[in-house]
């Protein structure tokens, strides 16, 4: 078993995020003293953001559980560490219920019942049923992260085969289920901060930008770790291909459900729809528009269509790394402009919710990564995946 002392890798990351998000979440306390309104905004983007990386962890976990290779060996035990922020991530939730009449106009019930559209929505917009489907959530997303963490954890003491068994079934109707909760979330958390606006498409494309931005998570996190002997022998160049074309798959599949919810919501005209993307194309949030195209989309695409670059792994990280961070323009592109409709506005609330979640976030994950053998000793795909060295 490691512990954090065995990550030195990560132990001055651990220690910077540690000391930031302490500063972040006190700076952004301070702020709710003078602007509570904004304290809330800034933090709802701060959450979905590291909110996004736990879940899609999850994700990918089970993904791997259902199709198994060596490229899972190479990021089990990361996406698992970053799964199991979960329960943490369920604690940080809660600010936000006392923040609800600050971040969603649905809460004027009065205001509601008033205009034509908004009143036959009343029924599964109330703060109640919000609580109550946000709690349905986590309980099945924390149950499924604790019984695949628990069942890894005896798969590692016994080497048991019936416990992979287990996981993949597991994960079967666990993906089914992610999908339909993570889906009704992004339709609660973000969808609804523009009670009048709608898309079908909108809770797969959540899930999609939260994939991405996992699996560029991960490939970052195991560069740093490459230099270790026992962990960089498996991430061969053949391994890094595999991860890469990952990576390449969750970008084009952003891409698709993005345009495709364009092109449908302009071909239907609807006053009801189109005002969500007449917020995000004047204003200077059109400049953010152009980053996401540009860095979320081509460069990635284009550069991860070399076979060369996805198999070296420096080339490989600096793709994910741009994905992280164009990662954040896209949820405060999703989230921010339903604030700030007429002109693009960032506030240092944004930024301090941002850094003090993600130290806590990022402190959790360390501390869960350090407590296993950072390499599955009995998972069965570990010794077809040491022996690709090419």
């Amino acid at each position: 078993m490691n512990d954090a002392t065995s990550l030195p890798e990560l132990a001055g990351l651990r220690i910077a995020a540690l000391v930031l998000g302490a500063g972040g979440v006190l700076a952004s306390l301070v702020g709710a003293f003078f602007s509570p309104a904004q304290f809330f905004h800034s933090y709802l983007f701060a959450y979905v953001y590291w909110f996004g990386l736990g879940i899609g962890c999850l994700a990918i976990s089970m993904i791997y559980h259902l199709t198994g290779g060596g490229w899972g060996v190479a990021v089990r035990r990361l996406v698992e560490a970053g799964a199991a922020t979960l329960p943490l991530m369920a604690l940080l939730f809660v600010p936000l219920l006392f923040g609800l009449p600050q971040i969603y106009e649905w809460t004027d019930t009065r205001a509601m019942m008033a205009d034509p559209v908004l009143s036959r929505k009343v029924a599964y917009l109330n703060v109640p049923f919000f609580v109550t489907r946000a709690a349905i959530y986590f309980v099945a997303w924390l149950a499924l992260a604790h019984f695949l963490d628990r069942w890894s954890g005896a798969q590692d003491r016994t080497g048991d085969p019936r416990l992979a068994v287990r996981m993949r079934k597991l994960s079967g109707g666990g993906i089914v289920l992610l999908g339909f909760t993570v889906t009704f979330a992004a339709f609660d958390w973000v969808m609804s901060l523009e009670p009048h606006w709608f898309s079908t498409i909108f809770g797969l494309l959540f899930l999609g930008g939260q994939g991405l931005g996992a699996m560029a998570f991960v490939i970052a996190i195991a560069y740093l770790l490459s230099r270790r002997p026992e962990f960089g022998r498996v991430l061969a160049p053949t391994i890094l291909n595999d991860l890469g074309n990952l990576l390449l798959a969750f970008v084009m599949i952003w891409a698709y459900l993005s345009f495709s919810q364009l092109l449908i919501i302009w071909a239907g005209n609807l006053p009801e729809e189109i005002p969500w993307y007449l917020h995000r194309i004047a204003g200077g949030w059109n400049y953010i528009a152009i980053v996401l195209a540009v860095f979320y989309f081509a460069v990635p695409f284009l550069v991860l269509l070399g076979r060369n670059n996805k198999r070296q792994h420096y080339r490989l990280t600096i793709v994910a790394v741009g994905i992280i961070i164009a990662r954040v323009f896209d949820v405060f592109f999703l989230i921010a402009p339903e604030f700030y409709r007429d002109h693009l506005s960032v506030h240092w609330l944004d930024l301090t919710a941002l850094v003090g979640l993600g130290g806590l976030w990022l402190t959790m994950f360390i501390w869960r990564l350090g407590a296993r053998p950072l390499l599955p000793p009995n998972d069965p795909e570990l010794a077809p995946a040491l022996a690709r060295r090419h």
